[in-house]
């Protein structure tokens, strides 16, 4: 991909951000005004059938599903700890010169106001500096509950990240018995797939933003990593446009299974590129109809089935198996295809071929946005952000950084992990751009364009892993302490 076909992060944000995301919606513009439309939610009339934004129910869905089985919401949400400052007097003015302080000070006291003179030396002692073993005692006690407060933000970070490590391994888990028992025990598979997708809505289903992040820690085989990479984005575009209940299991199950169909192919044509062979190509395309029987067989849904049927169909009548075009795709085909063409762009069966988040996105939009329902593109880059989780990038001020999250309220302002090399890697702080108005990403880098110290420290993954958690921020003070 040269430069040339890169658009800017102006020009990405400007179509993401744009207010218009309409049925007719015009070509994405590159205008920096745009982005005054961060905000703006995905208009119903972009797509054929979508329901009205459903109510958010913190109790929606049971978290005791055996599928996903933890305490609900644990770890994800807590109060940032109180953060005191201290604050010292002004200096008094310069005194007068020492001559007249021999004089008598004669005040004026107005009768019955004998207690005046003893009030104006109590008011000047207030004015006059702590002494400096005072000034010492409150910077010292100011210092150590910053250290208390910084150490509870790590342990806050620290837990936040095992939560979802566990509960996307447990996702894992869910995922692989189903897959394995397709063949053998067909309705057992679609049971747990179908739990598995309820226990994904229900910590979904919350009050509140959620925020998409990266999992650097989380270990996977690729295809099960590409199936809930697909399933999880997929359904978070489905809470963005007000899915409804049996809409997002529809979306979630059918992503989870949209390509079980290749379990019956050779290892050869289950990832095809340029070299592969015309047969395989054309065995390769076969996947969609084997998945739809094996669906079938499974007792799926007709919605997960149209999803596994259309995931590869794209809007300008170009995709396969049946060349339909927007008007004929189910809503829920249509974000599946979006996603699961960015996530093969980052994570293909030939790591030299990979993209990285940032670049994928930018391939989309540059080259194959006409595939894509244009409301849906908007909105996938409004929620993934212009720099998606997992991007390396290098800020304004020259320090590098690895993008951790991104809140579709703020897709130019990611959180991200500063390379500190004062600061050990294991005890770094994540910085919350959108606290720092002067601080912004300046430009995307590949890993191999970071010092080796710099890719050591921040450890970008070729697998770029997805889950979710509630939106959080770091306080703004120690924010500042980080930007210095």
């Amino acid at each position: 991909m040269g430069a040339a076909d890169v658009p800017t992060a102006a020009a990405l944000a400007a179509g993401a951000l744009s207010a218009d995301t309409s049925a007719a919606a015009q070509p994405i513009e590159p205008s920096l005004a745009a982005a005054a439309h961060a905000n703006a939610a995905p208009a119903d009339e972009s797509r054929a059938g979508l329901q009205q934004p459903v109510a958010r129910r913190a109790d929606s869905r049971s978290s005791d599903d055996p599928a996903l089985a933890g305490p609900p919401q644990s770890g994800w949400s807590g109060e940032d700890p109180p953060h005191a400052g201290s604050h010292r007097g002004e200096l008094p003015p310069v005194g007068a010169p020492a001559a007249d302080a021999l004089l008598p000070v004669r005040a004026h006291v107005p009768p019955g106001d004998a207690a005046a003179p003893a009030a104006q030396r109590s008011g000047k002692a207030q004015n006059r500096p702590a002494p400096p073993r005072a000034r010492d005692s409150e910077a010292a006690a100011a210092s150590e509950r910053r250290v208390h407060e910084r150490r509870a933000l790590l342990a806050a970070q620290r837990e936040a990240t095992r939560v979802c490590l566990r509960q996307y391994g447990e996702a894992a888990k869910s995922l692989k018995t189903a897959v394995d028992n397709v063949f053998s025990q067909p309705e057992a598979a679609r049971q747990v797939t179908e739990g598995l997708t309820r226990a994904l809505l229900g910590k979904m289903m919350v009050d509140g933003e959620l925020s998409i992040r990266v999992l650097g820690e989380a270990r996977t085989d690729r295809a099960t990593a590409h199936a809930l990479n697909v399933a999880l984005i997929s359904m978070l575009m489905g809470r963005v446009f007000g899915f409804g209940e049996d809409e997002m299991l529809d979306v979630g199950a059918g992503a989870l299974l949209h390509d079980v169909g290749k379990l019956e192919l050779p290892e050869r044509a289950r990832h095809p590129d340029a070299r592969t062979a015309p047969a395989d190509q054309a065995l390769y395309r076969e996947h969609v109809a084997r998945g739809l029987a094996i669906g079938q067989r499974m007792g799926l849904s007709a919605g997960a089935l149209l999803v596994i049927g259309q995931h590869h169909e794209m809007a300008d009548g170009s995709g396969f198996p049946n060349q339909l075009n927007v008007d004929r795709l189910a809503a829920a085909a249509r974000i599946v295809a979006l996603v699961n063409r960015f996530d093969n762009l980052c994570d293909p069966a030939q790591p030299a071929q990979a993209l990285t988040p940032h670049e994928a996105l930018s391939l989309i939009f540059a080259q194959t946005r006409a595939k894509f329902d244009a409301s849906m593109l908007n909105a996938f880059i409004r929620m993934m952000g212009v720099y998606p989780p997992g991007s390396v990038v290098q800020l304004t001020d020259d320090r590098y950084a690895l993008v951790t999250n991104v809140n579709s309220t703020r897709p130019l302002k990611p959180r991200v992990l500063v390379y500190d090399p004062q600061c050990p890697a294991d005890e770094a702080l994540q910085l919350d751009l959108e606290r720092h108005g002067d601080l912004r990403i300046r430009r995307s880098l590949r890993a191999e364009q970071l010092p080796d110290d710099a890719l050591h420290y921040l450890s970008p993954q070729r697998r770029v892993i997805y889950f979710f958690e509630p939106a959080h921020t770091i306080r703004s003070d120690f924010g500042q302490e980080l930007a210095a």
